[in-house]
């Protein structure tokens, strides 16, 4: 799984360190240091997930994470010293998805990194092709080059059962348990 990261923390060592771990796991991160950059960086480099300080120069991470949120549905992972309970709260109703305590397990949050990455993966829609026909499982329709072929619910359960299995003879009662279930 491959994912790109980016990283907002104004702990230029801590920040090595991340790129370290995140490229180590595959990762792509990038980084940058001010809150007020942050929305800037966030757009440019359209990140699958955001680790995010809440203790940063300019905006604090409380308002990145509400600007973040307010345009896009990215994984935000707040990544900060802050402990108190009220702190971890106000990070996950401004739109966090999660939220880890400083100092932390690099092995744990890419774990975590990892978990928030595969929940936002959506699996690639089904499109059988057989020959021009073209049919579009999840969106239920069927074309023949650009014509769109009307068919019944059970001819389309059908006509699925075929084109995902070609070169396989069925039986009538396989056919039977496709169409009627």
């Amino acid at each position: 799984m491959k994912g790109r990261v980016l990283v907002v923390d104004d702990d230029l060592a801590l920040a090595e360190m991340l790129g370290i771990v995140l490229r180590g796991e595959g990762f792509e991160p990038s980084f940058v240091h001010d809150g007020d950059k942050a929305l800037e960086a966030f757009r440019e480099t359209k990140p699958d997930l955001v680790l995010l300080d809440l203790m940063l120069p300019g905006a604090d991470g409380i308002d990145v994470c509400r600007q973040i949120r307010a345009e896009s549905g990215v994984p935000i992972v707040m990544l900060t010293a802050k402990s108190d309970t009220v702190d971890i709260v106000l990070g996950l109703e401004s739109g966090a998805d999660d939220y880890i305590v400083k100092p932390f397990k690099p092995k744990e949050l890419v774990a975590r990194i990892r978990v928030r990455l595969r929940r936002t993966e959506e699996p690639a829609p089904e499109i059988l092709q057989i020959g021009d026909i073209t049919i579009d499982v999840a969106g239920h329709s069927v074309r023949r080059g650009d014509q769109p072929i009307n068919l019944t619910p059970l001819e389309f359960d059908l006509l699925v059962a075929l084109a995902r299995k070609p070169r396989q003879v069925f039986t009538r009662e396989v056919l039977l348990e496709q169409g009627w279930g």
